[in-house]
């Protein structure tokens, strides 16, 4: 049996810093910060008082899409009972939809996309209802929008995608194993066309609180916000909390082609390891982060010397950001000195379930323009992280292939390989 390649044909993006994937390239290239100071619910007394949230954002931001009619769709899909992770979803969903020119009702096409907290923000304000107003308010539709399988489905009630509607939720990795799972079904012809990515709407009082307690979020910038997020750098005091949506449609390669699509990029290896050791820590060793990155590069059926870019998973937090640099410097031996990398989430924060795909997005088209992003706040490089980061501003390059990173809770580790065409 062919094996059939699985190629990145149109891309979506809401993020802190608007909706559209341009407006997020242009912030991500030239190194902007879109962490600020918290204002959509009062955060004086949290020991964290920074994120970097969506801005205020309707459905009407959603693009119209072709064969899309008067069918009663949007009756059905009754954007007001989203939740801000399928809102966002959604948007991103169809800009990706219209970026590939695909239709509303597209046959055979599905949906897998990766969410950590899904409807969280719905769960939070309903509970808060519930135990402070005796549940008066609280919506029958509470348990349906707020788990996080709804946010798929939202995506394929709006774009009339009847195959396949999955939600991966397996903490910071969600979205870098959905497409490693979209990927795979294109490439063993079980499907021809599929809506990835990944979506959190996770900027709320509980889980700026939550990740306070923790002591996993940055608590020594409030008054500086945009410095907030800083990987490998040696002042860095935690992660930014982040939210957004960022999506792909992911075709075989030769229907892509056929149509005439853009292709940004070619899903070449997917590699996912566990290292078994603790809920919300990293083995120090870090083999089997090792094992992730070096599984993704051999399923891609590339040489190390062709991986010309990484995309860090470089949350910003101490041991995190070195125990990765480490892991680095093995896979890539005698090569690492000369492979240059940067973290996205020096400009976006942390999106959670989401940060996989904003990496790909990032890579995808960093790929495609030639250009590679640099890692914001990287102004005192610790001696821990001793990579070349591309430290506050990007850099011209056409490399081969680069290598996405992605850690999470719960000890997991998922890298993918990105073709460049």
């Amino acid at each position: 049996m062919t094996t059939r390649r699985a190629v990145i044909s149109g891309i979506g993006v809401v993020s802190t810093f608007g909706v559209g994937r341009e407006v997020f390239w242009d912030h991500v290239s030239r190194g902007i910060s879109g962490t600020r100071a918290i204002t959509e619910f009062d955060a004086s007394s949290y020991p964290c008082q920074v994120a970097a949230p969506v801005p205020p954002v309707t459905i009407d931001a959603a693009q119209a899409l072709d064969g899309e009619g008067d069918d009663g769709r949007q009756s059905r899909a009754d954007p007001r009972r989203y939740s801000r992770a399928a809102l966002l979803a959604v948007i991103a969903a169809r800009e990706a939809w219209n970026d590939a020119g695909l239709r509303v009702d597209e046959p055979g096409a599905g949906v897998i996309i990766g969410s950590g907290g899904g409807g969280i923000d719905v769960g939070e304000a309903q509970y808060r209802d519930f135990f402070t107003n005796g549940g008066r308010h609280v919506t029958p539709y509470a348990i349906a929008i707020g788990i996080v399988g709804m946010v798929s489905s939202e995506v394929s009630i709006s774009l009339g995608l009847r195959g396949i509607s999955h939600v991966l939720s397996t903490g910071c990795t969600s979205s870098t194993d959905a497409l490693g799972y979209a990927a795979r079904l294109i490439r063993s012809g079980e499907a021809d066309v599929l809506l990835s990515g990944g979506a959190d709407g996770c900027v709320t009082p509980g889980m700026i609180f939550g990740f306070s307690r923790m002591r996993a979020v940055s608590t020594h910038y409030n008054d500086r916000p945009a410095e907030a997020s800083r990987p490998f750098d040696r002042g860095r005091d935690g992660f930014v909390l982040g939210e957004g949506a960022w999506m792909y449609v992911v075709e075989a390669e030769e229907r892509a082609r056929a149509r005439g699509a853009q292709v940004y990029a070619t899903v070449e290896g997917y590699h996912s390891t566990c290292d078994a050791y603790h809920r919300v820590q990293m083995d120090p060793d870090g083999a089997e982060i090792v094992a992730a990155m070096r599984g993704a590069v051999e399923r891609s059926h590339r040489a190390l010397e062709e991986i010309g870019y990484i995309n860090y998973h470089g949350t910003s937090t101490q041991l995190n950001d070195a125990i990765e640099s480490q892991c680095t410097r093995r896979v890539f031996g005698p090569l690492a000195e000369r492979v240059p990398g940067s973290s996205t989430k020096s400009m976006i924060g942390h999106p959670q379930g989401a940060s996989g795909a904003a990496g790909i997005v990032a890579t995808a088209l960093a790929l495609a323009r030639g250009f590679l992003p640099p890692t914001a706040n990287l102004v005192d490089p610790d001696p821990a992280c001793d990579m070349d980061y591309l430290p506050l501003e990007g850099r011209a390059a056409r490399p081969a292939a680069a290598l996405c990173n992605c850690l999470g809770f719960g000890s997991k580790n998922s890298a993918i390989v990105l073709g460049a065409i």
